[in-house]
């Protein structure tokens, strides 16, 4: 085992030549960093280790093979930046595997994406129209996402349809603030008709535990429902208003 030492001056200037390295990519490519600042330290550190180990900024987050310096050019090694990324990676999926390099468009959607969920969870603002929309293309969700969603929902910010998939009983005893329909798992497809014209509408359901709602979740989605989430936790774990009654 190789042990580099990161507080070492020889580490401290290679990681800085890295960094002038990375920030060529960039301009060279029209790429952006990730705006997680942990994904950007972390490669960078890699390829920064690898450089003294190999003397090539192989991409860090791949298995090096090869014990000679022939034998890694024969087993073709990802070198940053990597022709799968530029040919590939980058262009389809907006980041490359490693996730330091992003398209501007990627990089944007990905910054609301994290502004909202630390906005829902910390309830410190009301989130914007653009963090609502991110949170809603989530398939999984937890109570202060939906809370939050809901009272956007109410300022006119979003539209969504909140699905309650228990029985009649629990949603006697108990619903979230804001249900719009009750569609018991039991006799999901004889009710369907109630939303049945809204395919187009991003829909939330909810059970108990979550485990009824990411099965009707997945019976949405195969109908043709365009934008389904689940309460991933349940209404058991649920935080905000609760109504009760028919």
């Amino acid at each position: 085992m190789i042990k580099i030492d990161m507080n070492s001056q020889e580490f401290i200037e290679e990681q800085e030549k890295t960094k002038i390295f990375t920030d060529k990519v960039c301009a060279s490519k029209g790429w952006v960093y990730n705006p997680i600042e942990d994904v950007n330290e972390g490669v960078i550190m890699g390829l920064t280790r690898n450089k003294l180990i190999f003397n090539k900024r192989y991409c860090p987050c791949f298995m090096v093979i090869g014990e000679t310096k022939e034998e890694r050019n024969a087993a073709d090694n990802r070198i940053c930046p990597c022709k799968p990324a530029i040919e590939h990676e980058i262009p389809e999926d907006g980041h490359c595997h490693c996730g330091i390099f992003c398209t501007p468009e990627y990089a944007k959607a990905n910054a609301i994406e994290i502004a909202a969920e630390e906005v829902a969870h910390a309830h410190s603002r009301g989130l914007t129209k653009e963090e609502c929309e991110a949170i809603l293309k989530h398939p999984q969700l937890d109570g202060d996402e939906i809370e939050s969603l809901l009272e956007a929902r109410e300022l006119g910010m979003v539209d969504f349809n909140l699905v309650d998939v228990r029985e009649w009983m629990e949603w006697k005893q108990g619903r979230i603030a804001g249900t719009d329909y009750l569609i018991p798992t039991t006799t999901f497809y004889n009710q369907l008709g109630q939303i049945e014209n809204q395919k187009e509408k991003p829909t939330i359901l909810y059970c108990f535990s979550g485990s009824r709602s990411a099965y009707c979740q997945e019976v949405l989605k195969d109908m043709g429902w365009k934008q389904v989430s689940n309460y991933r936790q349940g209404i058991m774990t649920y935080r905000g208003k609760i109504i009760k009654g028919e």
